[in-house]
């Protein structure tokens, strides 16, 4: 399957207060809210939606592309992406502006408190799907500018190519127009339960309306797998358990690319939602969210441990 990744590209500032966030908020003066915190470490590494599906992806044995601005500052991570197999084609360079940039602070409860600077994804919405040499099968519509958002979702339709929709981060940013547009013409939608939360309240919604929009609804739950609607029927796929906890950036990003991986090799969607299961605790159990690595064939092998895949993933090697 041709999978086109579209969505941020940025560096990720991830630091850790060693500390609980919910123990230094006063509800009862929410509207003069003022915090610091200090935390003990500070790393910066490669992220950005786009590209951690992609990174998730290409440990898988896939070739995603990506399309996508970035600035001068990314020359060295296009590189590595390309050795990995991620296809970097159509990533823009922006000259005179920086990568965008993710800061997430993270309390030792794995609350996360966060902010994103845009730098070259503004750019974005000057991409287009018809500049494509070649057609997708499928295009991902996760987090970018708003505007390179809606565009794409419209040039989806337009070329008929399905989308998946992973607003993700920019569920509060995104105005309800922008959220409808988004969510009624995608083949499917991807979020965690919290995010579906925020869709809900913006659009008034239910369960049942959003099921009834698209063709597959994936809703993450944390500790609690994650739930997979479609032909109206719900599975529930439990998480693998981590061997450590180290940082949850990019434990989603990694769920995606995983399913992803199930999904193009036409696998049922209980097994896609497994695959996905185990490529977010290989994240979960690193430090950044393209700070991990396998081989295809300890991916099975834990897999197996874990699942009974009934040969479904023979071959994989």
């Amino acid at each position: 399957m041709n999978i086109l990744l579209t969505g941020s590209i940025a560096f990720d500032y991830l630091m850790s207060f060693p500390g609980r966030f919910e123990e230094h908020v006063l509800p009862e003066h929410l509207d003069n809210l003022s915090l610091s915190f200090l935390v003990d470490d500070l790393i910066v590494r490669p992220g950005g939606v786009a590209t951690n599906i992609a990174y998730t992806l290409a440990l898988l044995g896939e070739r995603p592309k990506v399309m996508a601005t970035v600035g001068e500052d990314f020359a060295k991570e296009r590189d590595k992406l390309e050795a990995l197999g991620v296809d970097t084609s159509g990533i823009k360079l922006i000259p005179g502006v920086p990568t965008a940039s993710f800061f997430a602070n993270t309390d030792q409860t794995n609350a996360q408190i966060a902010s994103f600077f845009t730098g070259a994804m503004a750019h974005a919405r000057d991409l287009s799907l018809k500049d494509l040499e070649e057609k997708p099968d499928l295009v991902v519509v996760s987090p970018n500018d708003p505007g390179a958002m809606v565009k794409t979702c419209h040039e989806c339709v337009e070329l008929d190519i399905p989308y998946l929709y992973d607003p993700s981060q920019q569920t509060p940013r995104l105005s309800l127009e922008e959220m409808e547009i988004g969510i009624r013409t995608a083949h499917a939608l991807f979020c965690n339960d919290y995010e579906f939360a925020l869709i809900q309240g913006k659009t008034g919604w239910t369960l049942d309306e959003v099921r009834a929009m698209v063709d597959l609804l994936v809703i993450t739950c944390g500790e609690n797998g994650s739930d997979i609607y479609a032909g109206g029927s719900l599975t529930n796929v439990p998480v693998v358990q981590a061997a450590c906890i180290c940082d949850p950036t990019g434990v989603g990003d990694a769920f995606r690319g995983g399913f992803l991986k199930g999904y193009a090799n036409e696998l049922s969607l209980e097994r896609c939602g497994q695959i996905g299961s185990l490529a977010a605790t290989y994240c979960l159990e690193a430090e950044s969210p393209q700070g991990f690595t396998y081989t295809l064939s300890e991916f099975v092998e834990r897999f197996r441990a874990q699942f009974d895949d009934h040969g479904d993933l023979d071959g994989w090697k």
